[in-house]
């Protein structure tokens, strides 16, 4: 069923203020969406392909500050690569990789057409951290680079993918990149602690990162492994104390660094992974 909205103000010919039935201001994105309206002009958005809403006031201000100085290619273009990336994953987007993820790309552009270089030393572990987003953000790139002919490098695949994360998990950029520098801290640990270099091409250390992601992920959900779990951690300790005295150090960093509370069954899985590591 269409919905009927009132063109409040045309930002440019993809991007329209508009008003809802219940008179709530927000703005539309779509391609073409604001080509020949004027304040006053009916919108439906089943006569767009796809239209995209922000509601926050907060983003709504920010949008409209970033439409000022961006290029209406790059807009146009980075509007294309969201439709992509929600139609891959085939879910809703937060509304903020609307802005966070145009005003990245719009600095990458510029950056590289001022000759500078992009460096992202943390490109692997993104990969083997969000495989998932890191295989929609290479696709991103490619088709931004097919349209801009800006030479956007490997390392923004990285940059994208955490864009990507931050939308699909709810969470603010700057929640997603302190989480992935928590785990790197982490590896760091597990490396001095252990006296290895790990091979960060194994599929032993991506299980660990994996696993050490979703004990983050799960921090505060707190639920107790059972009379089980505490005889398996028994058993670990005694077989394996170096591993398991580390496990509980990493636990130990992922609360105080989290302020947040890691159940004891992870020692268990951790140790696990640990003694994986050094065994193959």
């Amino acid at each position: 069923m269409p919905h009927n909205y009132i063109v409040e103000k045309v930002l440019n010919n993809n991007v329209v203020v508009a008003k809802g039935t219940g008179h709530e201001e927000f703005i539309m994105i779509g391609k073409g969406i604001g080509f020949g309206k004027k304040k006053g002009s009916h919108l439906d958005d089943e006569n767009f392909e796809k239209v995209f809403k922000l509601y926050d006031q907060e983003e709504q201000e920010l949008y409209k500050q970033l439409l000022k100085d961006l290029d209406p290619a790059v807009l146009e273009v980075v509007y294309e690569a969201i439709l992509h990336i929600q139609k891959r994953l085939n879910m809703p987007l937060n509304e903020h990789i609307h802005i966070g993820l145009t005003d990245h790309i719009a600095f990458a552009v510029k950056r590289i057409r001022q000759g500078l270089e992009i460096k992202n030393p943390f490109l692997k572990d993104t990969e083997l951290l969000y495989p998932r987003e890191y295989q929609i953000a290479e696709e991103v790139v490619a088709f931004l680079n097919s349209r801009l002919k800006a030479g956007l490098p490997p390392a923004e695949t990285g940059f994208v993918a955490l864009h990507i994360h931050s939308a699909v998990s709810d969470k603010p950029l700057s929640a997603v990149n302190e989480h992935a520098g928590l785990l790197l801290r982490l590896i760091i640990v597990i490396e001095n602690q252990l006296n290895i270099k790990i091979d960060k091409q194994s599929i032993d250390y991506a299980r660990l990162l994996s696993h050490l992601r979703r004990v983050i992920d799960r921090a505060e959900k707190v639920e107790s492994g059972g009379e089980e779990q505490e005889k398996l951690a028994w058993l670990l300790k005694q077989e394996y104390p170096v591993c398991y005295n580390l496990s509980w150090k990493l636990i130990r960093i992922i609360q105080q660094d989290l302020r947040k509370t890691v159940p004891e069954s992870e020692t268990v899985y951790i140790t696990v992974h640990l003694q994986r590591l050094i065994t193959s």
